[in-house]
């Protein structure tokens, strides 16, 4: 093994926090394995403790032969760790090129190995073309691919990636991914990742699903998915939640009472925007979107941190001024009407909006002053909020000593509470785990499809979509797709053909073999897959081509994930460079 932890344990606040509970694992050479789960599940903690960086309490690990809780500091030679956020490695003020040289001096790299593998990184990463640029002024994803070369610069085999793909763009995520598991194939890496994404698991060889601390699942993507019902596939959220509510099923999710005013969908227009801009500087953060969201209606935002849809939302909510359109929400204008605007809607802001010393109710209360409501009736609807949502038990708890589900479903409580007919969430289920995300989802089904409110919510997770009844692709500030969830998948195969998916016993060869002939092939785990207009016929000729060179393969043809639906629809734009 490669990297190998037993009992690993890491506790805060003097013991009272357990952030990592008697957790043991083995990474085997050249083997993509994933920590998957929610934000606060601990994943940061494990990889931190095997990068050197972190102190464990209890427990043993060693990566590369060396024994990290012993010697922290030897093992961060053999090692390539990048942490959380966005290029957080990186040096702002500095351009690409001096980045790069930062690092090769920070790892020692002899200057003719480092220039022989700098071409190489750059020409992977296509960013050879912006070694002038400062890191500052790169996009998510262009970040991520620089921080990933100053990670590799010094060749190491071992990587420790922690939430490397987190709102990055669809097409930065392909390359990426491609890049490590290019550097698998090729010099047999060994790569450990974190992430909060639950598609992100098909990519890795073997996954582990984590919560509060603790391994809760263990496998290849292709055991977990059929370890339910008889082995009949499903999704990994799927296996996730059953795993959560195996000992203690979750409650149905309950009718949110008379809070709300009866509805129903009625099609009447809650939210008209048309041809909406907002620039900062010479910046043009949302670029000229049209978008309407009926009453009765969810209307998803979808695309990566920085694709402008969180501009987009507080213009509509009279937060923002735009530099050019027209809007109207409830029946207000969004330039003259700010004030109006702001009474008439809910707003679930993307960042923690809550009064952090104050209680449940408390929170609760102060919305219902703000929102100039009569205390009686303030007063009655928190008392129908308060069962509905599933906080009748914590109403005299603050909301940092709540799990991040409940605070959500408190965020949306004060969001609600004065009966808006429309609703702005700004990516509410961030880093929630799978269990509480779907709750919320039937919160806001209720909302929209019993109670008559028109819903508009962005997230960058691309599951989310079969939530909405429409959706609306956001990239660099602009709109460039619109259409219900098969609407839109249909028009990308049409455009662009099925994913034809092959599966071999060496799928490090075969994933060679496929990509002279199909460049734009990935590999998932042990599956290599590509979008083609010909799939019947690329399916018949890869796996001969893999027969004549010894290796057995199968191949079938699958639909488009949402995530291919957005990458193909980017190509279409022609925004898929870069």
């Amino acid at each position: 093994m490669v990297i190998e932890a037993r009992g690993l344990t890491r506790t805060y606040a003097r013991g009272r926090i357990r952030a990592v509970t008697d957790v043991s694992f083995g990474v085997d050479r050249g083997e993509v394995f994933g920590l998957i789960g929610p934000d606060g599940a601990g994943k940061t903690s494990v990889l931190q403790i095997l990068a050197g960086v972190l102190r464990a309490h209890g427990g043993a690990a060693t990566v590369a032969g060396i024994d990290v809780l012993r010697d922290p500091e030897a093992v961060k030679d053999r090692i390539g760790y990048m942490p959380q956020g966005l290029g957080l490695n990186l040096y702002d003020t500095l351009t690409v090129a001096e980045n790069i040289e930062f690092f090769r001096d920070l790892r020692r790299v002899p200057r003719a190995r480092y220039q022989d593998n700098r071409d190489r990184l750059l020409h992977m990463t296509r960013l050879g073309s912006f070694l002038d640029r400062p890191a500052g002024k790169l996009s998510g994803g262009m970040r991520q691919k620089l921080a990933l070369i100053c990670t590799l610069i010094h060749l190491p085999d071992v990587l420790l990636l922690d939430e490397p793909t987190t709102g990055v763009d669809p097409i930065s995520r392909r390359d990426f991914w491609t890049i490590v598991h290019t550097l698998v194939v090729s010099r047999g890496v060994t790569v450990m990742l974190t992430t909060s994404y639950m598609d992100e698991a098909e990519r890795c060889h073997r996954v582990s699903l984590m919560h509060a601390g603790r391994f809760v699942a263990a496998g290849t993507p292709e055991e977990l998915t059929r370890s339910l019902d008889g082995g009949t596939r499903r999704s990994l959220e799927d296996v996730f939640v059953h795993h959560l509510t195996r000992d203690t099923p979750a409650p149905a999710p309950a009718p949110l009472a008379s809070s709300t005013s009866p509805g129903g969908v009625d099609g009447v227009s809650t939210m008209r925007a048309e041809r909406l801009t907002c620039r900062f500087g010479d910046f043009t953060a949302v670029d000229e979107v049209s978008l309407e969201v009926r009453a009765g209606e969810i209307v998803g935002l979808l695309g990566p941190n920085g694709a402008g849809k969180t501009t987009f939302i507080r213009m509509l909510c009279g937060l923002q001024v735009p530099t050019a359109g027209t809007a109207v929400v409830a029946g207000h204008d969004v330039r003259r009407e700010r004030a109006r605007v702001r009474a008439s809607i809910g707003y679930m802001s993307q960042r923690f909006s809550l009064y952090r010393d104050q209680t449940v109710r408390e929170n609760l209360r102060l919305s219902a002053g703000l929102y100039s409501l009569d205390p009686g009736v303030a007063t009655r609807r928190i008392d129908a909020l308060l069962p509905s949502l599933g906080l009748a038990d914590v109403v005299d708890r603050v909301p940092l000593a709540l799990p991040l589900g409940l605070r959500q479903r408190l965020a949306l409580a004060c969001a609600i509470l004065h009966d808006p007919r429309v609703l702005f969430l700004d990516e509410p289920t961030a880093g929630v785990d799978p269990l509480a995300r779907r709750q919320f989802w039937d919160l806001v089904h209720n909302l929209a499809h019993q109670r008559g409110v028109g819903v508009l919510v962005s997230t960058h997770y691309m599951d989310e979509a079969t939530h909405c009844d429409r959706l609306g692709f956001m990239h660099q500030g602009r709109l460039v797709g619109l259409g219900s969830p098969d609407e839109l998948t249909k028009q990308a195969e049409q455009a662009g053909g099925p994913m034809v998916a092959v599966e071999s016993p060496e799928f490090a060869r075969a994933f060679v073999l496929v990509r002279e002939r199909i460049p734009g092939a990935m590999l998932y785990g042990r599956r290599i897959r590509w979008q083609s207009r010909r799939p019947d016929e690329d399916a018949r000729e890869v796996t001969a081509a893999l027969a004549a060179a010894g290796l057995a393969a199968q191949a079938e043809i699958q639909p488009l994930s949402m995530e291919d639906t957005f990458v193909s629809v980017l190509h279409g734009a022609g925004l898929d460079r870069g």
